[in-house]
C-alpha cells in the first residue's frame, strides 16, 4: 500500500475534519460508508471466471478510482509428491505502472510481492479449499491459477482486492470430466492356430464402468462446468484506517497518508450465523491494547458480513443474467 505526498497543513486539515463531531470527510461521507462499488463479471471469455470491479469510480465519465480486474484460469497438472490431491489455488496480483507512476519498477515489485502474498496465504488456506479441484485420484487435478490487475489506485486496495477476488471465485466454473478407462482387446487363437481373431468388437475406452481410470475427457454442456464448491466462504476484507480515538472505512489515498495505523481484518461468511476470521494484519507506528484490538475486531466482522451479504446478492444477480445468456447460446448452436 502506497500513501499519496500531501503537506503537512493538509494532513491536518484532514485530520481535524475526521476527529470533529459530527466527522467531516472531503466528499461528504461518514466515517463508515464506502464510496460506490461497481462490479461485473464474466469480463474475461477466455477464463473460468472473472470480474472487474472500481471504488469510487466517476459514474460522469468513468475516470478516477481504484480498479482491479480479476481472472481464474483453471489447467491441469499431475499429482506428484510435492502436489497434494485434491487441487490447487495459485494467487498473483500484479500491478499496472500507470496506476503508481511515482514509483520505481523496484518499489513496484515490492508492492506486488506484498500484496500477492497477503492474498496467497489467506485464500490458499485449507479451510476456504474447494472440493471440486480434483479430476482423478492421486493422478491429476486442477491448479487454480488466481490472477489479479490493480489498474488504477485511489486508496482502499486490499479491500478492492478481495472483494474481486470473490467475485471472480464465485463466477468461476470448473469444466466437468469424464473420467476413461482403456482396455486391451482380448484376441484368441483360432481353430486351426494360424491367426488371432477378436472376439470382442467394442472400443478400446470405456466410459460408463471405470474402475482404474487412466484419463479423462470433457463432455460438452450448455452451462461450460459445475460451480466452484464453497464459493459462499470466500472472504472479504475491511481496513480499519485508525486515528487517534476513530477509526474510518474506505479510505482515500489522501485519507491515508493522514493515519498512522491500520488494520486489516479478513473474515470468511459462510452464512449470516457462520463467521470465521481468515487473517489479520496491522500496519503503522501507533499500539494497541489488547481491549481495543479486540473491539475493533469485533467491528470488524459486522462490517464484513454486510459487505458479503450485498456482494451475493450482486454476484446472484449477475449469475441469473450470465446463465440465461449461455442457454440463448448453447441453444443456437443447436
Amino acid at each position: 500500500m502506497t500513501s499519496a505526498s500531501i503537506s503537512k497543513a493538509e494532513k491536518s486539515y484532514i485530520q481535524a475534519g475526521l476527529l470533529t463531531s459530527p466527522p467531516r470527510r472531503a466528499d461528504g461521507r461518514s466515517l463508515h460508508d464506502f464510496r460506490a462499488i461497481y462490479l461485473e463479471t464474466g469480463v474475461a471469455p477466455l477464463s473460468n471466471g472473472s470480474a472487474r470491479l472500481s471504488i469510487g469510480r466517476n459514474p460522469l465519465d468513468g475516470s478516477g478510482g481504484t480498479e482491479v480486474l480479476a481472472a481464474v484460469k483453471l489447467e491441469v497438472e499431475n499429482i506428484e509428491e510435492q502436489i497434494l490431491d485434491g487441487g490447487r489455488i495459485a494467487c498473483n496480483v500484479s500491478c499496472s505502472p500507470s496506476a503508481y507512476p511515482h514509483l520505481s519498477s523496484g518499489a513496484l515489485d515490492d508492492l506486488q510481492h506484498d500484496l500477492t502474498t497477503v492474498l496467497h496465504q489467506t485464500l490458499s488456506h485449507p479451510s476456504l479449499h474447494p472440493k471440486n479441484l480434483g479430476i482423478l485420484p492421486r493422478k491429476k487435478s486442477w491448479l487454480l491459477n488466481l490472477d489479479l490487475l490493480v489498474t488504477a489506485e485511489a486508496g482502499n486496495i486490499y479491500d478492492a482486492l478481495f472483494l474481486a477476488a470473490r467475485a471472480a471465485l464465485w463466477d468461476t466454473k470448473v469444466p466437468r470430466t469424464r473420467s476413461v478407462e482403456y482396455k486391451t482387446p482380448k484376441t484368441f487363437l483360432s481353430a486351426s492356430g494360424d491367426m488371432d481373431v477378436d472376439q470382442d468388437t467394442r472400443s478400446g475406452f470405456d466410459t460408463r464402468h471405470v474402475a482404474h481410470a487412466t484419463d479423462f475427457e470433457l463432455p460438452d454442456y450448455w452451462d461450460e462446468g459445475e460451480i466452484l464448491e464453497g464459493r459462499e466462504r470466500w472472504p472479504v476484507a475491511v481496513t480499519l484506517n485508525l486515528l487517534h480515538t476513530v477509526h474510518f472505512l474506505d479510505a482515500t489515498l489522501q485519507e491515508e497518508a493522514s493515519c498512522a495505523s491500520r488494520l486489516l481484518v479478513v473474515y470468511s461468511h459462510e452464512s449470516p450465523s457462520a463467521y470465521t476470521i481468515q487473517s489479520m494484519r496491522m500496519s503503522g507506528s501507533d499500539e494497541l491494547s489488547i481491549p481495543h484490538l479486540k473491539k475493533l475486531i469485533k467491528e470488524a466482522e459486522g462490517f464484513t458480513r454486510s459487505m458479503a451479504t450485498s456482494l451475493t446478492t450482486k454476484l446472484e444477480d449477475e449469475d441469473f443474467r450470465r446463465n440465461q445468456k449461455a442457454r440463448e447460446k448453447f441453444g443456437r448452436r443447436k
